[in-house]
């Protein structure tokens, strides 16, 4: 019994033509004596009927006994459903199948979870979907996303190819480079006490590459980073990663902005509006408290530093003698926030190191806080202007170096918006995308625990032209050609134009971030080595694939466009993995365990 047709492919116009339908018992449903069986493929599904006025009665109990999950094959005739009977819902709502024969392929057990109802399915717990992650991607929502993901590699690569790149594959057995990330290390049986890692990006071969001559280079690639997980983090990840050679900041953005468009349409049929709008990595901080804005909405902060720099309300004014800033910000109509809320805000406030958080209520026409009476007139009308403050509004404070202040506030207003949102006083739209690069972040960081500078993308990153000449006299002032995509809060990629002189570079790893010589040659001497034969200037970026894919999606976890994600505690719990390794996978290693796992005790 092959079937002749998918399950979402019957219409009307295969009325009175014999078809087999293959695929799993989606319900089955005995009403007045017919039994209605919808059955399932990746496709979709339709609507059998088993009439016992037509049937043997040992094919009618054999459909009676059939429950959710089997793997059925049905043969019988196309026919218009009856008048009034029709479901829009689904595209084969017209017509249904009278079954003349099935042909049970397997039968299933009563299932751990459903997956028939789409609501009872979410609100299964995420372990055991993911135990049973065979039958969660039965789920129509997740074999959806799992087809947006195939449509979206397929159409990155045809723009990619379109634009003249090369899909080249690098090596996941890489060396270890601990600068970054934490890594996954693979010992080497032929050579005991060395060790591959699994590479947290293709960064250095990719630019390598460049060096070879490829000129255009990209690969859906396959990076790995021990790292504590979260909804948008896994140890194992696909990037989207691209190299030019030739090409200046605008090139990438121009490229990016194309394939953005080329995605977005094929994935959800949506034109995107190009360029993309671009601000600075201060100006992100200073008007959104952070570097991945959600620009669908304002609430911006305001700076204050001016106009309480000689206020007598001492926790301002000393902040600002101290060097730092005052900023505020407006969440609008949420002056009722319960004590709970303010408490959460105010934790947020001393994780950065404040001592607290100031606010004021607008309530009943008045400001209600202790803070209010050190505030002089000229003060509170610099708020009330830059603030637009009315009835029902929350201003909240911080006061602190410019970078914690901005941060606090940041963490403060996407919590605002979701109380906002939840009390219905804020509409964030889901169905726009707002786009934007952010540029120019700071070349470096300073680690005061160790009194060194860090790369604050990674080393690689060139600075801008005319700060090279302050790498050695200021590097706090150095800007790096990095930019970040960002789209409603969530940062899709990053990259940066790369050093691609052996002299700059050798300055940065040596001199700017202090790493010893000897310690520069082992890690990266080949590449010194390769730009001394000719490196074109190159740059690149990296998009973060999974992440691409659940805002397509609309799913805020990336673990659901993922086919077999692991939990957050890095487990697999299909397979049960990571798991043990019999003593002698370890001494053909060379290695023995201080800690056992429990399995091998």
């Amino acid at each position: 019994m092959k079937r002749t047709h998918h399950c979402n492919e019957i219409r009307p116009a295969h009325i009175g033509q014999t078809v087999t339908l293959s695929g799993w018992v989606h319900s089955r449903r005995d009403l007045g004596g017919l039994i209605f069986i919808d059955v399932r493929d990746r496709e979709g599904r339709t609507q059998t009927v088993f009439d016992p006025s037509d049937l043997t009665p040992e094919l009618f109990e054999q459909a009676a006994a059939l429950r959710s999950e089997c793997v059925v094959a049905i043969t019988g005739k196309v026919r218009a459903r009856p008048a009034g009977t029709n479901n829009s819902k689904i595209p084969t709502g017209e017509v249904e199948v009278m079954a003349a024969s099935v042909q049970v392929l397997n039968m299933a057990e009563v299932l751990p979870f459903p997956v028939d109802d789409p609501e009872v399915a979410s609100k299964v717990n995420e372990e055991l979907r993911l135990k049973y992650r065979y039958l969660d991607l039965r789920r129509p929502e997740m074999a959806r996303n799992l087809r947006v993901r195939s449509k979206v590699a397929t159409a990155t690569r045809v723009f990619m190819e379109e634009q003249g790149f090369l899909e080249v594959e690098t090596p996941t057995l890489f060396k270890s480079t601990p600068e970054g990330a934490r890594e996954f290390l693979v010992p080497n049986r032929r050579e005991p006490g060395t060790f591959y890692a699994l590479p947290q990006s293709p960064q250095q071969f990719k630019q390598i590459l460049m060096v070879a001559g490829i000129e255009k280079y990209f690969q859906l690639a396959r990076c790995y980073r021990d790292e504590d997980l979260r909804a948008d983090r896994q140890p194992e990840f696909t990037q989207v990663d691209i190299e030019m050679s030739f090409i200046e900041r605008e090139d990438i953005y121009a490229l990016i902005e194309g394939l953005i468009q080329r995605v977005w349409k094929t994935a959800l049929n949506v034109d995107v509006s190009t360029p993309f709008k671009r601000i600075t990595f201060e100006e992100a901080l200073n008007r959104y408290g952070i570097d991945k804005p959600d620009a669908r909405f304002g609430m911006e902060l305001a700076d204050f530093t001016e106009e309480f720099r000689a206020s007598t309300f001492k926790v301002f004014s000393g902040a600002i003698a101290n060097g730092g800033v005052v900023k505020a910000l407006n969440a609008k109509g949420l002056a009722g926030a319960t004590q709970g809320q303010i408490e959460a805000m105010t934790e947020t406030a001393k994780s950065f190191g404040a001592r607290g958080l100031a606010f004021i209520k607008v309530e009943g026409g008045e400001w209600k806080s202790p803070i209010v009476k050190f505030f002089t007139e000229a003060e509170k009308a610099a708020l009330a202007s830059k603030l637009k403050i009315e009835e029902g509004d929350l201003i909240l404070f911080a006061a602190d170096q410019w970078l914690a202040a901005c941060e606090i506030l940041g963490k403060i207003r996407l919590y605002a918006a979701e109380l906002l949102t939840g009390q219905g006083k804020l509409t964030i739209p889901t169905d726009r995308f707002d786009f934007l690069w952010v540029i120019e972040f700071p070349l470096l960081g300073f680690d005061r625990e160790q009194n060194r500078w860090y790369s604050s993308h990674h080393p690689f990153t060139a600075p801008v032209t005319e700060d090279i000449p302050l790498l050695k006299t200021d590097p706090k002032k150095v800007r790096g050609q990095h930019y970040d995509i960002v789209v409603n809060g969530v940062e899709l990629g990053g990259g940066s134009i790369r050093i691609h002189q052996p002299a700059v570079q050798k300055t940065v790893f040596e001199e700017v971030l202090q790493i010893p010589p000897e310690l520069v040659a082992a890690r990266f001497g080949y590449m010194l080595e390769a730009f001394k034969y000719g490196a074109p200037p190159h740059g690149g970026i990296a998009l973060g694939f999974d992440r691409l894919i659940a805002i397509l999606c609309n799913t805020p976890s990336i673990r659901d466009v993922i086919a077999f994600p692991k939990t957050a505690k890095g487990t697999c719990l299909m397979t049960d993995s990571p798991g043990s390794v019999e003593p002698k996978q370890l001494r053909d290693l060379h290695l023995e365990l201080k800690a056992r796992h429990p399995q091998t005790t």
